[in-house]
């Protein structure tokens, strides 16, 4: 397809394989799962380790505001902005423990803007990761 485009975010952390952060296909946007790694440091916000690599704490809140900050990075990167969001898919590793908390969160940023949305409850990301966002928005020409 000649209309289609594939964008590499300069603002948001780097993929972890082989896909782009967002690929553009006539006036919809289709952002590949988006998680709240920090763009600077590839670390995960809201998770510390000690020197022998166990993890001493977990923030949940804090995942919850870098992930959708990363989201904005794409969407801003690829010319759309939050409000342009029609379809979010939500992966959570915890449903019990993080829902609550996630949707607290969630209801902060999209009081505006209000796309469709599905939580899934899942057993594990590719990294330590807790919640990633997978979306769909759609741009002007």
């Amino acid at each position: 397809m000649s209309d289609q485009h594939k964008i590499e975010s300069k603002s948001a952390p780097k993929p972890m394989g082989l896909y782009p952060h967002a690929r553009r296909v006539g006036n919809l946007l289709f952002l590949s799962g988006i998680g709240p790694r920090d763009p600077e440091t590839d670390g995960v916000p809201g998770l510390e380790r000690n020197k022998s690599g166990k993890y001493t704490s977990f923030d949940f809140a804090t995942q919850c505001h870098s992930v959708f900050q990363n989201v904005k990075r794409v969407l801003e990167d690829s010319g759309a902005k939050w409000e342009d969001l029609v379809d979010v898919t939500v992966f959570l590793t915890n449903m019990e423990r993080d829902f609550h908390t996630y949707n607290q969160i969630y209801a902060e940023y999209f009081k505006d803007a209000m796309p469709c949305r599905t939580t899934v409850g899942i057993d594990s990301l590719p990294s330590p990761i807790s919640i990633e966002l997978k979306c769909i928005a759609v741009v002007g020409d």
